[in-house]
Parts: structure tokens; C-alpha cells; sequence
């Protein structure tokens, strides 16, 4: 019983650390996450963001209102800070 027990325990311990090693984070050379919400309420036109998060493949992506009330989603390049894209959800 202890034997199953702690063979559980290690199994869970295991997946959750994987699942958090292969998180996405920003890449060496990124704008700031700051900057980041910067450019979608500036150059954008956000006035609330929901979320906005890191991908693996080069970008910050995010979700978020403009000022019509409206949610969208938005990528922003993670080196340049430019919008990628910037569409209805």
C-alpha cells in the first residue's frame, strides 16, 4: 500500500515538473512583457488586456477589448514588438 502510495506521488511530481519545464517563455532578445502590453494598448488600440503570454514560437500572444467593446486576440513579435496579427476572437 505505502509501495502504490509513493509510486503515485512520484508519477504526479513527475508530470507536473514536465509540464512546467516545457512552459513557453520569452526568448533571449524579446521585448519585455511591459513592453509587450505597451504596443497592444498604443499601437493597437487595447484599453483592457485579458491575458498575454509567451510563445515558443517568437511571439507574445494575448487576448484582450478595444474601445467598440470588442475582444480580440493579438500576436506581437517577441524581438521587434511588431503586431503580428490583431483579430476578433
Amino acid at each position: 500500500m505505502i509501495k502504490k502510495t509513493f509510486a503515485t506521488l512520484i508519477a504526479a511530481a513527475t508530470l507536473l515538473t514536465a509540464g512546467a519545464a516545457m512552459a513557453d517563455r520569452p526568448g533571449a532578445g524579446w521585448i519585455t512583457i511591459e513592453k509587450a502590453i505597451e504596443v497592444a494598448k498604443t499601437k493597437a488600440g487595447y484599453v483592457e488586456l485579458y491575458e498575454i503570454s509567451a510563445d515558443n514560437d517568437g511571439y507574445w500572444e494575448g487576448e484582450g477589448r478595444k474601445a467598440d467593446g470588442v475582444v480580440y486576440e493579438f500576436r506581437i513579435d517577441g524581438a521587434s514588438g511588431n503586431i503580428l496579427r490583431d483579430q476578433k476572437d
